[in-house]
């Protein structure tokens, strides 16, 4: 009997919820946690352009950074509420990624994640040379908390329960985008774009819709990091983190609703895990996914999957043999 689809999210909410919980005791695991439930919804973002349309966009970092100077700015300059301020921020990123990388998504493979890495670095030095509002590279420090009822701050568990039910949010999102029609243009996008376009798919218009939905993912993750680790700045959101970005999903299995979790429970904690050895952290990272990229370069949910369903072909023709003899 087929499982019901929404039990595997049920027992995935469940387990969040008391990881989340049991981590509380600790706060520097409760803190790494929370680091990789960010990291998660990014990776799920990312794995919706990367993994189901094709498309590399390494300028996910330069978004999210968008919306969490914008989100500060409106809770400071303007005194809005987080719970106000949050969403108005990831709308303006998300608007912005499209204009900026409008003109790109008409490239393909290569020459879209050049042109997206030049957006990126443009991004993090206007982060840098505009201090009125991001406060250059000095960084802007004692963010606040958002505020729960009554006016008082939500921090500590409560603050990342929310993160762990955003993430799993964001995972539903997914799971509802990919199994909808919307879902099979991103595939047959991938796939081959000009056959999309004959079949009578706007590939262009697609790929806006796709990056506007994976830049929501970036600026609600963007906002919730500002006020999670209180203190933003232009390293927090560079190239260099849009590279971890891609790599959970392909460490984990692009493509896949499982692969982002695999590469984000994997690989998000090891800086803060091994952050009193940073050269052998440095050297299991690269070497990590050095592997996986000569092994498995499916990612490691990827090559489980092409293992399983290999046994299951060889059964299969194995039988027919026997049923012809």
């Amino acid at each position: 009997m087929k499982t019901p689809p929404f039990l595997p999210m049920l027992g995935l909410a469940v387990l969040a919820l008391a990881l989340t919980v049991a981590a509380d005791g600790n706060r520097f695991l409760a803190f790494v946690l929370a680091m990789t439930f960010i990291n998660l919804l990014w990776a799920t973002g990312m794995n919706l352009m990367y993994g189901y349309l094709g498309l590399m966009p390494l300028m996910f970092a330069g978004i999210a950074g968008i919306a969490a100077y914008a989100m500060v700015y409106f809770t400071r300059e303007w005194q809005w509420s987080f719970w106000l301020a949050m969403p108005a921020a990831t709308l303006l990123g998300a608007v912005a990624g499209v204009a900026l990388g409008l003109p790109s998504l008409r490239l393909k493979g290569f020459y879209f994640t050049l042109c997206s890495l030049v957006i990126q670095s443009a991004l993090t030095l206007a982060f840098i040379f505009f201090p009125a509002l991001t406060n250059g590279d000095t960084g802007i420090n004692q963010i606040a908390a958002p505020e729960w009822m009554g006016g008082t701050q939500l921090t500590g568990l409560g603050l990342e329960l929310v993160i762990a039910l955003v993430t799993l949010l964001g995972l539903a999102v997914t799971v509802w985008v990919t199994g909808s029609d919307l879902g099979k243009r991103f595939l047959a996008v991938r796939e081959d774009d000009l056959l999309a376009e004959g079949l009578g798919i706007d590939v262009v218009r697609t790929k806006i819709i796709a990056f506007f939905i994976v830049s929501l993912f970036a600026g609600v993750g963007g906002c919730f990091y500002a006020v999670y680790v209180g203190f933003i700045s232009p390293r927090a959101f560079d190239v260099l983190v849009s590279l971890n970005i891609w790599l959970f999903v392909a460490f984990g299995g692009r493509g896949t609703l499982v692969g982002p979790i695999i590469g984000a429970f994997v690989l998000a904690p090891i800086p803060f895990l091994l952050q009193e050895i940073q050269g052998f952290r440095d050297v299991l990272s690269g070497s990590l996914i050095i592997a996986v990229t000569l092994l498995m370069p499916a990612g490691v949910y990827g090559a489980y999957l092409a293992r399983r369903h290999g046994r299951n072909a060889r059964t299969i023709e194995v039988r027919a043999q026997e049923q012809r003899v």
